[in-house]
């Protein structure tokens, strides 16, 4: 009589740990999509701050599969779409609903430059990143796409925080950051990568402090927190790029 086989398996180690991160990009595309709807609806605080959480899944989600050692080329694949669909598609759509629908068909033009630079920018970074291993490896290439959709929400995320320093003109401001955006999406303007930053073991207690102050802010003061943010990252551009060179 055969014994029974009990090393059978219907899902392997290796396919076990690839799901995980899946399926936190798969929450984040939705996310995302979500923040669509809430734009279309009028509710653009919370249009925005589903981008803000899908950013952060596509942050958590590489990092994940890596730690796990469940990455894979269909989770990279994946990834680049649903950055196209969260921070091109989604940004887009959220300020032609806000204010680029009032240019007209030169407002949704700017939009598809928009996303169609996010597409190309991620076209880009999925060839490059299968290049040797470098020192290069600490920057990108241009700003990445979860920035870029951040940066052209700041005309809206300022009209909600209390930084009311002066009243711009949106319709002037909007289509120029747009299209400055979208310049920097596809430049070779290196930029800082904090995908394989090393901290030291001794300097962890002081990044913990410092990322749950951080979200601390972000929980309390949403839109002063990401107004800051958003210029202390513009301002760091320039230096990225000296550092770099």
């Amino acid at each position: 009589m055969e014994q029974p086989n009990n090393n059978i398996k219907l899902v392997s180690k290796k396919n076990s740990r690839v799901i995980l991160p899946n399926i936190l990009t798969l929450i984040g595309v939705c996310i995302g999509l979500t923040s669509i709807k809430f734009s279309f609806d009028g509710n653009f605080q919370l249009a925005i701050i589903a981008v803000i959480v899908a950013g952060i899944i596509d942050g958590l989600d590489g990092r994940i599969a890596r730690l796990i050692k469940g990455t894979s080329k269909v989770g990279k694949e994946l990834d680049s779409l649903t950055d196209v669909i969260s921070f091109g598609v989604a940004p887009a759509f959220i300020m032609y609903f806000w204010t680029l629908s009032e240019l007209g068909r030169l407002g949704w033009l700017i939009s598809l430059i928009y996303v169609i630079c996010v597409a190309l920018r991620l076209a880009r970074f999925n060839v490059s990143s299968e290049a040797e291993p470098s020192w290069k490896d600490n920057f990108f290439e241009g700003i990445p796409s979860p920035a870029g959709g951040v940066l052209v929400l700041m005309p809206l995320i300022y009209s909600f925080s209390e930084f009311q320093l002066f009243n711009p003109n949106y319709k002037i401001i909007v289509p120029i950051l747009f299209i400055v955006i979208s310049i920097l999406l596809i430049s070779k303007f290196p930029t800082y990568s904090l995908k394989k930053i090393v901290v030291p073991r001794s300097a962890t207690i002081f990044l913990l402090l410092v990322v749950v102050l951080y979200f601390g802010l972000l929980l309390i003061y949403t839109f002063n927190t990401l107004i800051i943010s958003g210029f202390l990252y513009l301002s760091m551009i320039p230096i990225s790029a000296i550092h770099y060179f």
